[in-house]
């Protein structure tokens, strides 16, 4: 469903933050070309979840720009049998640089509950600017999309942090900026679907949408191991509340060491 694409991170506060050097310059060290993650989202609105959709991230790379880059590619749609209660196929793209991960490029092609919108987003890094159909957006160092936030994220050193502490950075989507923020929430076991895990657990702030309430309402569990890869998010909704757990996986740097028992 619309921002569980991944977990982890759409969303604006009314606080203001000042994105420093926690989100620029990082390297990537935790995924390659070739991963798939895939999980199933549950919803519950009676007590009892039940399967209602799927999500699937898958990374390979290209060039654009004359660039080598990573293109990231995120679908989630609910199953057939419950599109007549609230359709969702979604679909979320990023084009990002190999060495530096800032986004070149973002598409966003969403239908959701009858709500459809397509954004396709260029960032000139060298200009600090945003190109859309609307306009050109002046934008700060190190902007991120919404996937490609995810994936600068996956690669943050969580060692460095103690839990309650704010991570910032700096995200453009429909045309603003926003300073966003993850909370991070400190390292604990999580039992999934998939098995038990070591995880390290943290709160990104959501912005209120058409599924989502605001605030930090959301937490993810990721893999405490090199990959990070995200194992359960859970949140509310605006009715109801929904539970996405990884399922399988393809083609991951590093192996899954953070799994303690299957199932």
């Amino acid at each position: 469903m619309k921002k569980i694409l991944l977990v982890i991170v759409l969303f604006s506060f009314t606080a203001r933050l000042t994105a420093g050097d926690d989100f620029c310059g990082i390297r990537n060290n935790s995924f390659h070309a070739g991963e798939r993650v895939s999980l199933i989202v549950f919803y519950n609105a009676l007590g009892l979840y039940v399967n209602a959709g799927t999500a699937n991230i898958g990374v390979t790379t290209e060039r654009l720009f004359n660039k080598p880059v990573y293109h990231i590619v995120g679908t989630g749609a609910t199953n057939s049998k419950y599109d007549w209660i609230f359709k969702v196929r979604d679909r979320y793209e990023t084009y990002i640089d190999t060495v530096t991960l800032n986004p070149y490029k973002f598409i966003r092609n969403v239908d959701e509950g009858g709500y459809k919108k397509y954004e396709n987003i260029t960032f000139n890094h060298a200009a600090n600017t945003a190109i859309t159909t609307q306009g050109v957006y002046k934008v700060p160092n190190c902007i991120q999309d919404v996937v490609s936030s995810v994936f600068y994220a996956r690669n943050i050193d969580f060692n460095r942090y103690k839990p309650g502490d704010k991570i910032p950075f700096y995200m453009f989507l429909d045309n603003e900026i926003y300073n966003m923020y993850i909370r991070y929430e400190g390292k604990q076991t999580v039992k999934t679907q998939y098995g038990k895990f070591h995880a390290i657990k943290f709160k990104p702030l959501l912005l209120k949408g058409t599924i989502f309430e605001g605030g930090e309402r959301m937490t993810v569990y990721v893999s405490d191991d090199g990959n990070k890869i995200p194992l359960r998010i859970e949140s509310p909704l605006l009715v109801g509340s929904v539970k996405v757990d990884m399922m399988s996986y393809d083609n991951l740097r590093y192996p899954l060491s953070s799994l303690i028992s299957f199932r």
